[in-house]
C-alpha cells in the first residue's frame, strides 16, 4: 500500500519506454521500432504553405482560362463553375494527388514529409478524403486555428482530419542510426529453443529491444533497475523458465534473439509455400481451374 492507501502498481513495459523518452511506435514481428519519425509542426506548417500557393496558382489560372473559355455561358452556369472550381482546387486536386503519390502533395514532397495510415502503411483514397473534406473545416474555414490547437494536444502532431482518417505525417528524409540486432548468447541457445516465447506481447518486446539498445548509456542504477523489471514481466510470458543465477540482460537477449529467428523462419517457410503453389499453378493443365498459363504461352515447365 502507497501512503494514500492505494496499491502500488508494477511497472509495465510502456513505463520503461517512458522512462527511455520513447514513444510507443509501430513495432514489427521482431520487435524492431518502425523509424517513422512524426513531423514537427513548424515542417508542417511550411508544407501547407507551399500548398496553398500551388492552390492559389492553380485556382487563380482555372478562373482565367474558364473565363475566357466559357464567357458565352448564362449566369447559372457561371455560378455552378465558381462552385465547382473551388471545390476541385480545394478538395478534388489535393485528394486525389495524396491518394496517387500515396500520401505527399507538392508542398509535403518539397519539405520531405508523406501521410502514413496509424499502421505506419500508405494512406488511400478514404483517409486522402476524409482528411480533405474535415481540412477545409479546419485549415480554410477556421484559418488553420482549430488546426494548430489540435496537433499541439498530441505527441505526433496530428491535427483534427489525422484523427478522423486514423493518419499522420512523417518526415520521409529523417535520417537514422541503424541498431544492431540482438545476439543470442552461446549459453542460453539450448534454452531459448525449446522455449515457448510466442505470447510475448508486442509492446514489451519493444521494451525490451529499446532497452538493450540503450543499456550501456544509462545510468548504472537505472540500468539494473530496468533490466530486473523487464525480466520479471518477460518471466510471465516465457516457459520454462530461464537458468537460475543468469544476467537479466543475457536473459532478455536470449529472448528477442530467438523471437528474430523463429520470425524469419516462419518468412521462408511461408515464401517457400506460396512459390510451391505459384509453381503448381503455372504446371496446371491449360484449362484448370487452377491454371495460370495463358494461350500461346511457351511451356516452362519442361526441360
Amino acid at each position: 500500500m502507497t501512503q494514500f492507501g492505494r496499491a502500488s502498481r508494477s511497472p509495465t513495459s510502456q513505463d520503461v519506454l517512458d522512462e527511455l523518452g520513447l514513444p510507443a511506435d509501430l513495432v514489427t514481428g521482431e520487435a524492431v521500432v518502425l523509424e517513422l519519425r512524426a513531423a514537427s509542426f513548424a515542417t508542417r506548417a511550411l508544407a501547407i504553405a507551399l500548398d496553398l500557393v500551388i492552390q492559389a496558382v492553380v485556382g487563380f489560372g482555372l478562373l482565367i482560362t474558364l473565363g475566357l473559355g466559357l464567357s458565352g455561358l448564362d449566369d447559372a452556369a457561371l455560378a455552378a463553375v465558381g462552385i465547382l472550381v473551388p471545390v476541385a482546387v480545394l478538395l478534388g486536386i489535393p485528394v486525389t494527388v495524396e491518394t496517387l503519390t500515396r500520401g505527399r502533395s507538392l508542398g509535403k514532397l518539397a519539405a520531405g514529409l508523406r501521410v502514413v495510415r496509424d499502421d505506419g502503411g500508405p494512406i488511400r483514397f478514404r483517409q486522402a478524403l476524409v482528411r480533405g473534406l474535415v481540412g477545409i473545416f479546419e485549415i480554410y474555414a477556421m484559418t488553420g486555428s482549430v488546426a494548430l490547437i489540435v496537433s499541439l494536444t498530441n505527441t505526433r502532431g496530428r491535427r483534427l482530419g489525422d484523427m478522423l482518417a486514423g493518419t499522420y505525417v512523417i518526415r520521409e528524409r529523417a535520417g537514422g542510426v541503424a541498431v544492431p540486432p540482438v545476439l543470442m548468447p552461446p549459453m542460453l541457445a539450448g534454452w531459448a529453443r525449446n522455449a515457448d516465447i510466442g505470447r510475448i506481447p508486442d509492446p514489451l518486446a519493444l521494451a525490451v529491444r529499446q532497452f538493450l539498445a540503450r543499456a550501456t548509456r544509462l545510468h548504472p542504477a537505472s540500468r539494473v533497475r530496468l533490466g530486473t523489471q523487464l525480466s520479471a514481466e518477460m518471466a510471465r510470458w516465457v516457459a520454462p523458465a530461464a537458468p537460475a543465477g543468469v544476467h537479466p540482460e543475457l536473459v532478455l537477449a536470449a529472448v528477442l534473439a530467438e523471437r528474430r529467428e523463429r520470425d524469419l523462419a516462419r518468412l521462408w517457410a511461408e515464401q517457400a509455400a506460396q512459390a510451391r503453389r505459384d509453381h503448381r499453378r503455372a504446371a496446371a493443365p491449360l484449362l484448370s481451374a487452377g491454371g495460370t498459363a495463358l494461350v500461346g504461352e511457351p511451356d516452362t515447365t519442361r526441360s
